[in-house]
């Protein structure tokens, strides 16, 4: 039995995210020390390890932590939102 990819048919048109959708209920909004805001969500854990931008480490699978995009991207809040980073809590909270 063949598994069926999850790639979006040819031919069918693409469905651009939703940051709304994405962003509602569960984020808070952060202002940094440049006075940049960040849209910031906790995220309990994952399947999939990531690297943390704040100290390099790895964040392995199942690990709390945090997830933060800025809104105010040169190409938007969906460039932004495309562009977000997972970081360990500590990491994010320095």
């Amino acid at each position: 039995m063949s598994r069926r990819g999850r790639k979006r048919p040819y031919g069918e048109e693409h469905q651009p995210l939703d940051v709304d959708r994405l962003t509602r209920g569960f984020a808070r909004t952060e202002v940094d020390r440049q006075g940049r805001s960040w849209t910031v969500r906790d995220v309990r854990g994952s399947e999939k390890t990531y690297r943390c931008p704040g100290c390099g480490g790895d964040i392995p699978p199942g690990v709390p932590h945090v997830v933060a995009w800025t809104e105010e991207h040169l190409f938007g809040a969906a460039a932004g939102l495309a562009e977000r980073r997972h970081w360990h809590r500590q990491c994010w909270g320095r």
